[in-house]
């Protein structure tokens, strides 16, 4: 297929060549198209094998008749250089345009134009695409969990709490961004937490057993993401430290938490822990997961900052020391900034394995999205439509990680230094 032993095209027999090949990629496209949607297969008189390859022949052969460089038509040229650039990248470009020919429709089908999105019962969908009926009805299961329906605004006021604070820092001046950072560090967590428990002020009690859903996500990874960064940034400079208490205290710590998967750092820290504390000490189950997801992220985050040290020149380091600057101000003016700028990436994609690994806390007994699509298609009203489900906490995972993707490029070439 790579090596076709055809004429080539040029300038003499343009027009020639270019008729002849765009009929065949015509031919190609329609032998799929009429075979999706029509039912009826062009090449049907041929053995099932070579009819099932004949568009790929034809489109494969026909592509190769109209490359050709410079041929002065602009539409022509773009799709050779971006498509067609040679036989192998045209056999590969075939494949995927009729790949999504043959199942995007279906797909759309089922999820859009054949879908049910009116009804309150199982019974309600009754037109063979997705049951959306079936999110809409437990939509309220999948945000709160089995947080109390009159209480679910504290939910509301933390989480809305914290898109002001992290929507302020980008806006206050910076001799006030360090403070709101503080606050958001040390004083949040320990609002948005008491807020959403309850227990003080004339605020009804909620265990955190009934915690879940959508919120129970954001809470587990929001606190998370704000607590691992600066821990995992203090055991990267230990890691880096002249002093050997410190430097081998934190590459065990790197070590030990790296090598362990974390379905068994949550098995431990809601079975094991407990039974190392003094009688009578309690530790709520979301608070040693909360812990426990901390740690072992901040074990990961801390190798992704070493490698941001470890990438500036040591003249970096010279510079600042020649100023007087002692460790922690050369550290935090000067070789942090910078080495966190080179590794965003490294730090987007830990955020996002961090929030990605969420439902693994289903193993203590805590329902986030997923566990409570889980739960939801096990109830006998709803029985088969785990796929709707799935599909809706596949999605919602999605967007979170896109936009919180899309924030790190931006974020990236904010920061950029080189010159485009």
């Amino acid at each position: 297929m790579m090596n076709l032993n055809l004429p080539k095209p040029n300038k003499e027999n343009f027009t020639t060549f270019v008729s002849l090949g765009s009929l065949l990629i015509v031919v190609s496209f329609l032998d799929v198209l009429v075979n999706t949607f029509l039912g009826y297969n062009f090449t049907g008189f041929l053995p099932e094998r070579l009819s099932f390859f004949a568009p790929l022949f034809f489109g494969t052969i026909g592509l190769h008749l109209i490359r050709i460089e410079y041929s002065g038509n602009q539409f022509l040229d773009k799709i050779n250089t971006n498509f067609n650039s040679n036989n192998f990248n045209a056999f590969l470009s075939l494949i995927v345009i009729f790949t999504l020919i043959k199942y995007v429709p279906p797909l759309l089908n089922w999820f859009i134009f054949d879908a049910d999105f009116l009804g309150n019962q199982k019974e309600d969908c009754t037109s063979g695409g997705a049951c959306w009926v079936f999110v809409k009805v437990w939509f309220n299961r999948f945000v709160y969990g089995m947080y109390p329906d009159v209480e679910q605004w504290r939910i509301n006021t933390s989480f809305l709490m914290l898109f002001l604070l992290v929507g302020a820092s980008f806006f206050v001046s910076p001799k006030y961004k360090k403070y709101l950072l503080l606050f958001l560090l040390f004083i949040y967590p320990i609002i948005g937490l008491k807020l959403i428990s309850g227990g003080d002020f004339g605020l009804e009690y909620v265990e955190t057993g009934a915690w879940g859903g959508l919120s129970l996500t954001f809470i587990v990874s929001a606190f998370a993401l704000i607590l691992c960064f600066p821990i995992g940034m203090f055991l990267a400079l230990g890691r880096r430290s002249n002093l050997p208490a410190i430097r081998y205290s934190s590459i065990g710590f790197i070590e030990l938490w790296r090598g362990v998967p974390l379905i068994t750092v949550l098995f431990m820290s809601a079975v094991m822990f407990p039974m190392f504390l003094p009688d009578g000490t309690y530790v709520d189950k979301l608070i040693r997961v909360l812990i426990a997801i901390t740690l072992f992220e901040a074990a990961y985050m801390a190798e992704v900052i070493r490698g941001g040290l470890q990438a500036l020149p040591k003249g970096q380091y010279e510079a600042a020391k020649s100023l007087g600057m002692g460790y922690w101000r050369m550290h935090f003016l000067i070789i942090l900034p910078q080495a966190l700028k080179l590794v965003i990436p490294g730090i987007a994609n830990t955020f996002l394995a961090l929030v990605k690994d969420t439902p693994l806390i289903f193993v203590v007994g805590l329902l986030e999205l997923a566990g409570m699509v889980n739960l939801a298609k096990t109830n006998p009203k709803w029985l088969g439509m785990a796929m709707e489900g799935y599909v809706f906490a596949g999605l919602v995972f999605w967007v979170i990680c896109y936009a919180m993707s899309r924030y790190s490029q931006n974020l990236e070439k904010k920061l950029s230094t080189e010159s485009r």
